[in-house]
């Protein structure tokens, strides 16, 4: 049951997915339908996971209630009261509290690319909560408040939770936190595709959902990869051979296609190299002389800006394949497929990752 009570800021008229109708029909899904799902996406790594908790429902359990008391509470209402308070919700009164009422909270979780942030950090953990609340004075719940945190697992579920900061529209976002901004609004735009919510037109231009697989999306994949540089003939029968067998959990790429990458330009290295490494193996990838420029004792990782800054010249990128070791598989990709490339390694299963 939503009730929740609060006095709140007038809210900006605008054409947002983080809307109280938008976030209430996904919530209408998960209290009437399923209490979780979870789905895959264009532009977000990974399954994004969506979750109703209830309070004290949720916490009602040995391990619940260990966390709530490590954490110097005495039962889940009064942790809600402390999120409350973080978000300028009114408290519950020990009236309030006498009638056994639960309370709702949704929780949704993504992986957000980091590079942009780190070149060491490929991507973090996003977690979003949303809390309904009434606001302007009405009877009726009518809005929501949001709790965000980046980089946890909530191990400890309760104390995590307790962590998280307290988001408005208005709030300054700057590095991880203006990408998770950014991310959510695609992730309930996409939650609502796959749920079949009906999304304002200006929305809606955008289709997040991921295109059923088929042999040709590998056969464009490996076209992508190669950049057009092996024969037709091989590439299909590769693709076939990939479909028939597709990766999963325990399966490893390179070590089963070795023989058709062997025919690929691809650059096999420890993490790390030299300057005259790179410089050697991607020439013979670009089958031409490669040269760039870098500081004076730079090596391995630290090479990748000076690296892409010369190949983009040619409008060209370095990528790699995901090893699952401290080690690289790297290839040359056109500049202008690298999204595309990215994507469809997501769809078949293949990881590729961008440097």
């Amino acid at each position: 049951m939503k009730n929740f009570f609060s006095n709140f800021f007038k809210k900006k008229e605008e054409v947002t997915p983080l809307s109280f109708q938008i976030i209430d029909a996904i919530y209408d899904y998960l209290y009437y339908q399923n209490s979780s799902f979870q789905f895959k996406m264009k532009e977000i790594d990974d399954v994004v996971y969506i979750n109703r908790y209830t309070f004290p429902s949720s916490f009602n359990h040995p391990e619940g209630l260990k966390e709530i008391n490590g954490c110097g509470f005495n039962n889940p209402y009064e942790v809600l009261n402390a999120l409350y308070k973080k978000m300028d919700i009114g408290e519950l009164s020990e009236e309030t509290l006498t009638e056994d009422l639960e309370f709702d909270c949704i929780h949704v979780q993504f992986y957000s690319e980091a590079t942009s942030i780190s070149p060491f950090l490929k991507r973090i953990l996003q977690n979003f909560f949303f809390f309904f609340c009434c606001e302007n004075g009405s009877a009726t719940i009518n809005g929501f408040r949001i709790l965000y945190s980046s980089n946890r697992y909530f191990s400890n579920f309760t104390k995590d939770l307790l962590e998280t900061k307290y988001f408005t529209l208005e709030s300054d976002k700057e590095g991880i936190e203006a990408i998770a901004w950014q991310d959510v609004q695609k992730v309930v735009i996409a939650a609502c595709q796959q749920l079949n919510i009906t999304l304002p037109e200006a929305l809606s231009t955008k289709d997040f959902s991921l295109e059923e697989v088929t042999v040709a999306h590998v056969e464009e994949f490996l076209q992508l990869i190669t950049r057009n540089t092996i024969s037709e003939l091989e590439v299909k029968l590769q693709a076939e051979n990939i479909f028939s067998n597709p990766q999963d959990d325990e399966s490893d790429f390179i070590e089963d296609n070795y023989e058709f990458l062997e025919n690929v330009k691809c650059w096999n290295s420890d993490w790390k190299f030299d300057p005259e490494d790179a410089e050697y193996f991607i020439s013979e990838i670009l089958n031409q002389e490669f040269t760039f420029e870098y500081p004076e004792d730079t090596y391995s990782h630290d090479l990748f800006p000076y690296l892409q800054a010369e190949l983009a010249k040619q409008e060209l990128e370095l990528m790699t394949f995901d090893t699952h070791g401290d080690s690289y598989l790297f290839f040359v990709a056109n500049k202008n497929e690298v999204s595309r490339l990215v994507e469809l390694g997501k769809m078949i299963a293949i990881p590729i990752e961008k440097l």
